[in-house]
């Protein structure tokens, strides 16, 4: 006879931890089961947490920083691998399963471990590593199974120089010529983090500008730093053929007929959902593009007690939204008032060198809006905080309603510019504007102080065009 739970959560990674969680603070009985030995999914075993910590790494060993700062060079050796260089990042993925494994523990979570499917709407079966099969019930089930890299046929990934972002830091010799496809938030991540290692990178896009989602200001400049840094950039080509059959270089040939060799082909084409295998069907339920399922606001699939969040849902795909989204699911499914819905509005950090961070609008997004503005930029260089830090390039951009002040858009390129865009978030969420910033004192020497100084060069424009 199966178990019976409260709720049942498929996929252990961020979102599902954070739903298991979350229902267990409620007294609710839980079942987590994770098709992997280790909990933690792609952000913490093979993605966000892993490139971000090897990111630090780089700018730290490589003596990015201190080269910038202080005219120090700490070169790292040629022969180094990433493998050396992920001393620290496996520290940090440890820590990270250990305080999941803990939170879960706390809340009397079940944990079992096997590849899961629906046997009917409320009845999963998982099958363990040695074949044994187990079925479990479920009151409520949510889905959170994340993704994984789509790999286009015309890559042959079954060469140990072709990878994809699942592989990417597996690697055991550290490439001398690196190609990137994709220059999305992925590809160019790491493409800075290798070329801060000393690796030559190339990055093909199919586009004539980075990350067009961005405001326009803040994409020239980041593909200018990272130029700056030694990215060399293809634009408007893609990857027709790739040739690995050489034993020295594999061989791309693109769009327009030229050829790039190198020793690492670095493929970031997208993700897909991990529902596949899930067998969603026996479930009622019929997954859309990539796998994914479809949901209403509260998280909510065609069948009213399934539930599904983070990549199994689409876009934004990030850790921090799947968390969020998880929250909002679980409370609704126990009708909870807790949370009842998820911010209106969601920052998106992206961990380049330099980093960039967004909220809000854009200048194009205002101009289609017909939404009359004022752009207030404050550089990093300009504040005692920026100087010490050693970042010249660097920059937040605010867009105030011109009406009101009201601040509409948030948009910062530099050091530490994934945490400084909070400040703004918040100030966003509770409708506050230029009036806020300028009555609000910030420690000094800080990068704070760039909203009070980017907010007086809004004013100052509203006045003198007044």
């Amino acid at each position: 006879m199966s178990e019976t739970f409260d709720l049942i959560v498929l996929g252990g990674g961020p979102t599902g931890a954070s739903a298991a969680g979350a229902a267990g603070l409620l007294g609710k009985r839980v079942a987590l089961v994770e098709k992997a030995r280790d909990l933690g999914g792609a952000g913490t075993n093979t993605g966000t947490l892993p490139s971000k910590t090897l990111r630090e790494t780089a700018l730290v060993l490589s003596g990015y920083r201190s080269r910038r700062l202080f005219g120090v060079d700490l070169a790292l050796q040629r022969a180094a691998t990433v493998v050396d260089f992920m001393y620290h990042s496996n520290h940090v993925s440890e820590a990270e399963r250990n305080r999941t494994t803990a939170r879960l523990n706390l809340r009397h979570v079940v944990r079992y471990t096997g590849q899961a499917n629906f046997v009917d709407p409320h009845t999963i079966r998982f099958v363990s590593a040695d074949g044994g099969e187990t079925l479990i019930r479920g009151n409520k089930v949510l889905i959170a199974t994340g993704s994984s890299p789509l790999r286009p046929p015309e890559f042959c990934f079954e060469d140990d120089r072709v990878h994809d972002s699942d592989e990417i830091l597996q690697l055991t010799a550290m490439p001398k010529k690196l190609v990137v496809i994709g220059g999305g938030v992925i590809g160019s991540e790491y493409a800075g983090t290798f070329a801060a290692l000393g690796v030559e990178v190339h990055l093909v896009d199919g586009r004539d500008v980075l990350m067009p989602f961005l405001d326009a200001e803040i994409s020239k400049a980041l593909a200018e730093a990272m130029a700056e840094h030694g990215v060399q950039f293809h634009w408007k080509e893609r990857v027709v053929a790739c040739d690995a059959s050489h034993s020295e270089n594999v061989v791309l040939t693109l769009s327009s007929g030229r050829t790039l060799t190198c020793d690492g082909v670095f493929v970031c084409a997208g993700r897909q959902s991990n529902t596949t295998d899930l067998n969603l069907s026996a479930a009622g339920i019929t997954p859309g593009n990539r796998g994914l399922v479809p949901v209403n606001l509260h998280y909510q699939s065609e069948v009213p007690h399934i539930y599904a969040a983070g990549d199994a849902v689409g876009p934004p795909a990030l850790a921090a939204t799947g968390i969020e989204q998880a929250r909002v699911a679980v409370f609704h499914a126990f009708d909870s008032l807790l949370k009842s819905d998820l911010a209106t509005l969601l920052p998106t950090g992206i961990y380049t060198i330099p980093e960039a961070s967004m909220v809000g609008e854009t200048e194009a997004s205002l101009r289609a809006k017909g939404i009359d503005f004022i752009a207030g930029r404050a550089r990093y260089a300009d504040i005692p905080r920026g100087e010490i830090i050693g970042d010249r390039t660097g920059f937040l951009k605010l867009l105030f309603r011109r009406e009101d002040m009201r601040l509409l858009g948030v948009h910062v390129i530099g050091e530490q510019a994934t945490e400084l865009v909070h400040i703004g978030l918040v100030a966003m969420l509770m409708d506050a504007g230029a009036e806020l910033f300028n009555r609000v004192c910030f420690n000094y020497p800080t990068l704070g102080d760039l909203y009070k100084y980017a907010t007086y060069d809004a004013i100052i424009q509203r006045t003198t065009n007044s």
